[in-house]
């Protein structure tokens, strides 16, 4: 990379910059829409989180990183999630961007992020650094007419507004706790109220569950719905099937593994939307360390991590896993140990089967098979797009 081109915060001044770059990346903002990228690029920004490459005083590439916490078996972990990242059409193919993504690794691990993920415009830039496929965006599609016949007349739902937010956070917490989720992203109480609050949304809220729902055309689109019991996951359903006569159609963000699956008496349709997302792990015995696992299981492995972008991961590492906790130490391992770069640890880390690693290259050595037992659980899978 030329000596002109460095690595940069980006700053207020510099905004018009990236939004031009943007339109070369992305296409223009809609609309309308300026004074609301603006308003959040400034917070970015604030926090150190919009970072770029500059030649000169221009910046030629950008992105950012959102604070975010990530359900993993149950327990929320820290996690930087990567939008934004744009590169001029005439810096493409030279490094550019390779440059811009080590230099916000190197930042979100300086800002104490144990995880990170992204929903990659291409996998071959991402996997050099390490990342590799965590889970997916699952939108399924359902007759609106079976949802509406599913019933639960007997729970008590009532429209929900802004002043509910704190109470849908702990139903979401409630919920992924107990069933040890994988994926789902936590959102502050902030944007959670601004979620309420816009009137393109409908709100319901039942003791034990709620559901954000919305027009998509002509159909009825899910956000998000949390039932804590069949009972209220009947009438949360049957609320947004009420609109059959109208909506012939409901789609719906969830998890492949969701309850409506074998409520409903007709399978989804056909057309399920599938977006793979990416993780990778910034500090290995943080990530471990935040992370939960399966609460009956136990293992002692030896590791030899390999993270050229990373060299705080590499090494020789001993794992232990009991009680539903991990813990990653250093140790010298000898003899034949596991060996894992990042792209395979972090695979690991979302669930995939050792042997699946093994069969791709990217776990090597060892024996270590009761790791499956381990880092095995749901379907990882969020609901959000960023």
């Amino acid at each position: 990379m030329s000596d002109a081109l460095r690595f940069v915060d980006v700053t207020e001044d510099q905004l018009d910059a990236v939004i031009r770059v943007r339109a070369r990346s992305f296409g223009g903002l809609a609309a309308g829409d300026r004074e609301q990228w603006l308003e959040d690029a400034r917070v970015f920004i604030g926090d150190g989180r919009y970072v770029g490459v500059a030649a000169g005083d221009e910046v030629v590439a950008a992105a950012r990183f959102w604070d975010f916490e990530q359900w993993w078996s149950g327990r929320r972990v820290p996690m930087a999630g990567v939008a934004g990242v744009v590169v001029s059409p005439e810096y493409r193919g030279r490094g550019v961007g390779s440059t811009l993504m080590r230099g916000l690794l190197q930042r979100a691990v300086d800002k104490g992020f144990p995880l990170s993920g992204l929903y990659p415009a291409t996998t071959v830039i991402y996997r050099h650094l390490g990342y590799e496929f965590g889970g997916g965006r699952y939108r399924f599609s359902f007759p609106a007419a079976d949802l509406r016949a599913l019933g639960g007349k007997e729970v008590a739902v009532r429209r929900a507004g802004p002043a509910d937010a704190e109470r849908f956070l702990e139903l979401v917490g409630q919920l992924h706790e107990r069933r040890r989720t994988n994926g789902p992203l936590i959102w502050p109480v902030k944007q959670v109220t601004g979620w309420l609050a816009d009137e393109d949304n409908f709100a319901y809220l039942a003791d034990d569950g709620f559901v954000v729902y919305n027009w998509s055309g002509s159909d009825l689109c899910v956000d998000e719905l949390v039932a804590g019991s069949e009972a209220t996951a009947r009438a949360l359903w049957a609320t947004v099937g009420s609109g059959s006569s109208i909506a012939s159609t409901v789609q719906a963000y969830i998890s492949p593994d969701d309850p409506v699956h074998l409520l409903v008496e007709h399978e989804a349709y056909k057309d399920v939307q599938h977006q793979r997302w990416m993780v990778r792990l910034l500090e290995a015995p943080a990530a471990i360390a935040a992370r939960g696992f399966a609460p009956d299981a136990t293992v002692e492995a030896d590791l030899r991590i390999d993270d050229p972008e990373i060299p705080a991961n590499s090494g020789d590492w001993h794992l232990s896993v009991a009680g539903g906790s991990g813990r990653l130490t250093r140790t010298q391992a000898s003899g034949d140990v596991l060996r894992l770069g990042p792209r395979g640890l972090a695979a690991l880390y979302a669930g995939t089967p050792l042997a699946t690693l093994r069969a791709s290259g990217l776990a090597s050595g060892g024996a270590a098979a009761d790791l499956d037992t381990v880092f095995a659980g749901a379907t990882p899978y969020m609901l959000d797009y960023f």
